[in-house]
């Protein structure tokens, strides 16, 4: 067919949504999501890989129309983008791997949801023709059915070359999301950022309902929702002028009592507890929230706490 004849590629073509033939490699709790969102935005996920019981399921339940095929032919089957939803510590050699087996193709583009990786682990894909993008939706996934309505109105943290950029924040806008460009070098700490937000607020929740369940309290969720709701949209709105509590006040006797009681009932919740409160002692300072000489006593406490002698006499 003669290069005037022939049909642009829909990632070029000059139409304002194109619809883009996708492949994902994959598919588990973010792909099969993603793959979802890109198939109620228009466009068309024609193959998705996934080797576990659970990838089956899920590809059935979320991409009906959707062939279940390897890799490789996924890669090959996805003309306009290629979604690569694996693990992080897998991510470089998955490319690599589909890269030696000539499974990419110039101007496709090859995109990875890894929050922490930027760039670098699609070079192979690069070396290939691949246009490379780093795609990460902020926001966990469960694997249930409401993971798809939860996308809408988050932000992606993005990397992409100058050229790609155009295309990136249009399958953002299509996802219902927002752009967040995130430089190569900043993709770790972005990462770093969120999983300490979001991973470690879970660990710290269930560490302080298991604490209000020893405490006998028959309900821990339902003391514990109003409260954590309306600390986090304080703290969202009003950053450290939100703090509240015993260590901002410099108490500390009650952090004392606090750690004796947590070191009786419950010893493994102990360093994570000393930590926060240190660290929630520094910012109190730092926004003038708590005066120096007031959180002497308070650090005191704390220090001791490192050592394993809380003041008990307080």
């Amino acid at each position: 067919m003669a290069a005037s004849m022939r049909r642009p590629s829909a990632v070029t073509a000059r139409t304002p949504n194109p619809t883009l033939t996708v492949g994902i490699v994959g598919a588990g709790r973010v792909g099969a999501t993603l793959g979802a969102a890109l198939t109620a935005a228009g466009h068309r996920v024609i193959a998705a890989s996934g080797t576990s019981d659970a990838t089956t399921e899920r590809i059935d339940r979320m991409l009906p129309d959707t062939a279940h095929l390897p890799p490789t032919r996924v890669a090959r089957a996805a003309t306009d983008l290629l979604l690569v939803a694996v693990p992080d510590d897998a991510l470089a050699a998955v490319v690599r791997g589909l890269a030696d087996e000539g499974a990419l193709r110039p101007g496709q583009v090859v995109a990875h949801t890894s929050g922490a990786h930027g760039l670098t682990p699609l070079h192979p894909a690069v070396a290939r023709g691949a246009r490379p993008l780093a795609l990460h939706p902020a926001m966990t996934f469960t694997g249930r059915p409401d993971d798809l309505a939860r996308l809408h109105g988050i932000s992606y943290g993005v990397t992409a070359r100058a050229d790609v950029r155009p295309f990136a924040a249009r399958l953002v806008e299509q996802l219902g999301g927002a752009v967040e460009w995130i430089r190569d070098g900043d993709r770790a700490l972005y990462h770093a950022s969120l999983a300490h937000g979001a991973n470690h607020l879970i660990t710290l929740v269930n560490d302080a309902l298991d604490r209000l369940r020893d405490a006998g309290v028959l309900h821990p969720e339902r003391v514990l929702a109003p409260l954590l709701r309306a600390s986090l949209e304080n703290a969202l709105a009003f950053g450290d002028a939100a703090l509240t509590g015993p260590v901002s006040r410099g108490d500390a006797g009650t952090v004392a009592r606090h750690l004796a009681e947590l070191t009786e009932v419950a010893p493994e919740s102990v360093p994570a507890y000393r930590a926060l409160a240190r660290r929630t002692a520094d910012r109190a300072i730092s926004a003038g929230r708590l005066r120096p000489v007031d959180a002497e006593p308070l650090l005191d406490v704390l220090a001791d706490a490192r050592e394993g002698t809380p003041h008990d006499d307080l």
